[in-house]
This record gives structure tokens, sequence and C-alpha cells, in this order.
């Protein structure tokens, strides 16, 4: 499943989830199918229907009990595979296999012993581990005992077959039970993080606008006892209002600012989706590693990254785009470099607009530096910020 890298929240997906019910007519198509091809098995019990050499009731009859094993099977599987254990709901399914593989297996002969491999499937996929351990075995043993009634040979090569196969479906079930487990996790960590987030704004906001707020209240209280008989000094509160309510929107500013500040990591997952959805070949790399990278000059980063695409998106008319993030070691020392190239038009050509200055502006001010201008088959930007000596881990020519 795919998430809006900017917003985290589910998006469009051409692939089954693992764990998770289907929520479209494909999906359902893609489960069933997963499913229903391991009914190959069932070629032989079929053969053996068709070859006339059961009598008409027992066709009719093999024909029947077939179907409903099938029927059971799939039902089972399907709603239960992964799932914690329903008790009843998975007993008496069970069961029915448990009769049907063995009555059919033995009245009609050795092609229906690969029933019992479904059997040992649904044991695996929908028992607890603890009860799948037991009843693997006994599915195999069942198996090989009905076996010896129409081919010793053929019950002891399908054997291994119906234990191994019970157990690795054992693991499959455990793995797609730890998936929702872990999506579950997921979730509730993000739950978390957005319930502490609001809090840290809220005491935020408390500390910033408490203390200004009620020194307001109290000068405006001031103020008005003041105002009849000293409207001097009452004047003189109104001004200490004014300049204090003065302070605490620049305060709040400063905050949301702050807030705002774009990161690097959500503007290089943004950059893919846009430029895919422009139909731009992108080439965008996925965790950046921004160890000793002040948040500063990683905000500086992202807003020349954002602006970089926007030109390519709007202006450049290029079908090609390359997003690189790489350290260098230069004489000022350790940095780290982002350049955006593309294989457009490189714009007007009449000289850097507004967005490159104020990225100029801004990339100056945390210690870095941009350089931009068309490259050999497009228009190329580069942009740099120093980071600490101890996180140059890796440098460039």
């Amino acid at each position: 499943m795919t998430e809006d890298p900017r917003t985290g929240e589910p998006g469009p997906t051409h692939q089954v989830r693992m764990g998770q019910p289907p929520r479209t007519r494909r999906e359902l198509l893609v489960k069933v199918l997963w499913i229903g091809v391991w009914l190959v098995f069932l070629s032989s019990p079929i053969d053996d229907l068709t070859s006339g050499r059961h009598t008409t009731g027992g066709t009719v009859a093999g024909a029947l009990g077939l179907t409903a094993f099938v029927v059971v099977y799939l039902s089972l599987v399907f709603r239960n595979m992964g799932r914690a254990f329903s008790g009843r709901l998975v007993i008496v399914p069970l069961v029915l296999l448990g009769v049907l593989a063995p009555v059919l297996a033995y009245t009609l002969g050795s092609p229906w012993l690969g029933l019992f491999v479904y059997l040992s499937v649904a044991c695996g996929a929908t028992l607890p581990a603890r009860a799948a351990g037991w009843a693997i075995p006994a599915t195999g043993a069942v198996m090989y005992f009905v076996g010896l009634h129409s081919s010793e040979q053929e019950a002891r090569g399908l054997l291994a077959l119906v234990v191994l196969i019970g157990f690795a479906m054992v693991g499959v079930g455990q793995l797609i039970r730890t998936t929702i487990e872990l999506r579950k996790a997921r979730a509730t960590v993000a739950q978390l993080a957005a319930n502490e987030e609001r809090l840290r704004l809220a005491r935020d906001l408390h500390d910033l606008l408490g203390h200004s707020l009620s020194l307001i209240t109290l000068k405006s209280e001031l103020a008005g006892r003041m105002l009849p008989d000293h409207p001097e000094k009452a004047a003189q509160q109104v001004a200490d209002i004014e300049q204090v309510s003065r302070q605490a929107l620049v305060d709040v500013r400063e905050a949301v600012t702050g807030y705002r500040r774009p990161r690097l990591a959500d503007e290089l997952a943004g950059t893919q989706v846009a430029l895919t959805a422009a139909g731009v070949a992108a080439e965008v790399p996925a965790e950046p590693d921004l160890t000793g990278t002040p948040e500063e000059a990683e905000a500086a980063l992202a807003w020349a990254l954002r602006e970089a695409v926007t030109n390519v998106v709007r202006h450049s008319g290029a079908d090609r785009c390359t997003v690189e993030l790489l350290r260098r070691q230069t004489l000022d020392g350790p940095v780290l470099e982002l350049a955006v190239e593309d294989n457009g038009s490189g714009g007007s050509g009449t000289g850097p607009g507004n967005g490159l200055t104020g990225l100029t502006e801004r990339l100056e001010k945390a210690g870095g530096s941009l350089e931009a201008g068309r490259a050999k088959h497009g228009f190329r930007l580069v942009a740099r910020v120093p980071v600490t000596p101890s996180a140059d881990i890796g440098s460039g020519a």
C-alpha cells in the first residue's frame, strides 16, 4: 500500500495490501486468484471424476463432495487467514474439511489424497501456532493411513508435502499477523505524535500569550479605573497595552514561522509526487542523511528544492529531472549539496527572478550559497549549506 508523502494518508495503489481485506474489485480478484492458484491439486480428483471409472451415483456424490470441500476451504482461508483465531468460525469449517477429505479419499481412491494438502493449509493458515503444531502432523498421519487403502506409494510421496506446506502456511499466517500489528502500531505512533504536537502547540501558545494577555487584562482594568480622574496615567497604561500586544504578535509570528519550517525529507517525497504528476521522469533520493545539518540550513535546502521543482513543473518544459543530495568536502569545510537538474529550456533567460533571489538570501543567511544556470542539456540549480565536520561521513570530488 502506498501513502501520500505530504499527508501520510493512504493513496491509490495497485498492490493487494497484506493482512487487510480488499477494498476494490481488482484487489478482490487478485486475492481470489492468489488463493485459487493452489487449487491445482484438484486436477487429480477432477480427472478421476471424468474418467468414467465410477458409477453414476459415485460420480455425482464425488462432484458434490468436491464442490462442498472447495467452497468450505475457500471461505475458511479467505475470511480467516492472518486474522486472530475466532473459535467456532474456524473449528466448524475445519471439522467439515476433516470429514470430507478422508471420506472422499477412502471411497474414491488415491487421486483424492491431494485434498489433505488443502486441509493442512487450512490448519496452518487459521489455527494458532500451538494448535497447528499437532493438527498438521495429525493430518499427514490420517492421509497416510487412508492412503494405505488405495496406494501406499502415493501416500508416502504426499506425506512430506502435506506436513511441510502446512507448517509453511503457519509462517505465512504469522507474517501476515505481524504485518497487521505493525500497521496498527504505526497508526498508533502517528496518532500519538499528532497528539504530542498539539500539546506542544498548546503549551507554547500558553507560554507565549498567557503572560501577555494577563498583563493586558491588568493594565486595561487599571486604565479603566484611572480614566475619570487621571487621564494622563490612563493614557500611559493604554500605551503599555499597545506595546505588550505588539510584542505578543511578534512572538506568535515567530512561533508560527517555526512550526511552518519545511523539512527536507518531506519536500523530497513531495518532489517525487509533483514531478510524476506533471509527467516528468524523476530521480529523487529517498531518505536523506541530515546528520549534523542545522535546522536553519535544512529549511533553506527545503525551500531551494521547492522553488527548483516549481520552476521545473511550471516553466522548463522538461520531461526528465534529477535530484541529488551529496556531502562534499570543500576548502571552507564539509557541506551538504543539493543539485536539481532538468533537460528543459531553463526558463525565459532574462535573469534571476524573485524566487532565486530570495533563495540566495535565505541560503546566505544559513551560511550557504546558490548556483543556478543553464547546463549542457537543460538547467541546473545547486544549493550548498555547511554541516558540522563530525557529520562528514563521505565526500565527493
